[in-house]
């Protein structure tokens, strides 16, 4: 851990340098695959070079290579064989989207990541006691390519388990057997019945299903907190979606405790990216420069143009919205990944998740982010002490003479007392924390007061079943600029 910190700190150091050297080693590598040869990868020479030649693109505009690589060709965009495939349930569309994870990738990227987890945890805090219990995961499930049965795709979660060294087994629960279950029930009734009787000092996940273990577990041992069945727990590592809105339930009522600490990290289907590097730096994460992925960033207004301008590290701006781009060492090239994010700090280059491309309401010219939307829900349900679980909002179309507006459907532990107070709060905090909106807001200029559903308990988990999303990294989207999820939700709360 030592040894790898001291890279860290190399990187932290001479972050441009690191990754000129990681897009050269990519270029250099891949040169003989039939994309390298496609886009001349011989003739690069500089950064400038490859951008110019090699185009920006989304998951179905690269799925042509993609597909070839599903069905078993060999060396089409990396030259290694590509055996794994990270199964991504998407955001932005129903289609399910198959990540190619080379050899290269899982160990220089994805294991890197998780030992860099426990390696910066650990530099934060040198009396840890992590190393004398279990850490519990939720992991996802295996399937069968369907273009190629001899290989396997699933949650990045689950190949990352799967491919676990034996040593490992005995810091982790539950087993790798029940780890990988496919039924989401069976395996969480397991995790219910035999690790709340486990030592337990770390877990790692998505909130959202950390959430539901831990009030499983507490309504069948008939406990307060987590702290009463997992007394030494120390650490949550969690990721997928921010914190923010999470934050006060776990530290007063799931873990209450100041001894309890949390730590944010971004993997991704498509790789391990940053990893919150100072505890005391709230959703700010060190962007991970030697993991075999180039970066490359989008500004705001150019998300949506078809020739993007791209920038490298050298160039961005703080606090900022970009659209995070990468070239991988599993042949993803100039790849759109959908995220958001924003520098926080430069040398070291921190950032924050911001929100998705595809994911806020700028229906009214109002460009409400996720990011607002978490922060602006998070001090709302500090104000009157509520806890929110799930929610995801979407416009309100303009019809004749009617204005147009912001409707919500939010699922909290407890509803509130008083729906209106919420509402009216809500809408303050959001003007408080968004210009445009505000402007929108003025006098009801363009948007009215917004509309907002509280759903019962358990509605967004019905349509994450119907969806088949149960488990892993599944996550319901925040923010539409349509209504499809909203209506989709607002049915559930009927039937």
């Amino acid at each position: 851990m030592k040894s790898r910190i001291g890279r860290i700190d190399h990187f932290r150091n001479y972050p441009i340098e690191t990754q000129f050297n990681v897009f050269h080693n990519l270029i250099e590598r891949a040169r003989f695959t039939e994309f390298g040869q496609h886009y001349g990868f011989s003739d690069i020479k500089t950064i400038k070079d490859f951008q110019e030649r090699v185009p920006v693109v989304t998951y179905e505009e690269f799925f042509p290579w993609m597909e070839r690589v599903l069905k078993g060709e060999k060396n089409i965009a990396w030259p290694s064989e590509i055996t794994w495939f990270s199964k991504s349930s998407g955001t932005t569309n129903a289609r399910s989207k198959f990540i190619p994870v080379s050899e290269e990738a899982l160990h220089e990227c994805n294991y890197r990541g998780g030992r860099d987890v426990l390696s910066l945890y650990v530099e934060n805090t040198p009396n840890t006691q992590l190393f004398t219990g279990k850490s519990i995961s939720i992991n996802g499930s295996l399937h069968p390519n369907p273009y190629n049965e001899s290989v396997e795709a699933g949650d990045v979660s689950a190949i990352i388990t799967k491919n676990l060294p034996k040593w490992a087994e005995y810091f982790r629960t539950p087993p790798v057997e029940v780890a990988l279950l496919d039924k989401w029930e069976d395996k969480i009734n397991y995790m219910i019945q035999h690790c709340s009787s486990e030592n337990i000092v770390a877990m790692l996940g998505v909130p959202t299903w950390g959430v539901v273990l831990i009030e499983k577990i507490m309504e069948e041992t008939g406990t307060k907190s987590a702290l009463d069945f997992w007394p030494n727990f120390e650490v949550f590592f969690h990721g997928a979606v921010s914190f923010t809105p999470y934050r006060t339930m776990f530290k007063e009522r799931l873990f209450p405790s100041s001894q309890v600490k949390y730590m944010e990290s971004y993997n991704a289907s498509e790789g391990y990216f940053a990893i919150q590097d100072d505890l005391s730096l709230q959703d700010q994460m060190l962007l991970m420069l030697d993991y075999g992925v180039f970066f490359e960033f989008i500004p705001a207004e150019d998300w949506d143009k078809s020739f993007p301008k791209a920038l490298t590290l050298d160039e961005v701006e703080l606090d900022k919205n970009y659209a995070l781009v990468i070239s991988t060492n599993a042949g993803l090239w100039r790849y759109k990944l959908g995220d958001t994010i924003k520098f926080t700090s430069k040398y070291p280059f921190r950032i924050k998740i911001s929100g998705r491309t595809k994911h806020f309401i700028n229906v009214f010219g109002e460009e409400l982010m996720v990011e607002n939307a978490d922060q602006a829900l998070s001090k709302v349900c500090q104000e009157l002490n509520l806890e929110v679980l799930e929610y995801t909002a979407a416009p309100i179309f303009m019809e004749s003479e009617a204005k147009g507006g912001h409707e919500w459907a939010i699922e909290l532990a407890h509803d509130p007392v008083n729906p209106q107070e919420f509402i009216q709060k809500l809408d303050q905090s959001l003007r408080e924390i968004n210009s445009d909106y505000d402007a929108k807001r003025h006098r009801d200029l363009a948007l009215q007061l917004p509309v907002i559903h509280f759903c019962p308990k358990g509605t967004f988990m019905k349509w994450l079943r119907k969806n088949e999303k149960l488990g892993g990294q599944h996550k319901v989207p925040r923010l539409s600029n349509d209504r499809k999820l909203l209506e989709e939700i607002l049915e559930m709360t009927e039937s």
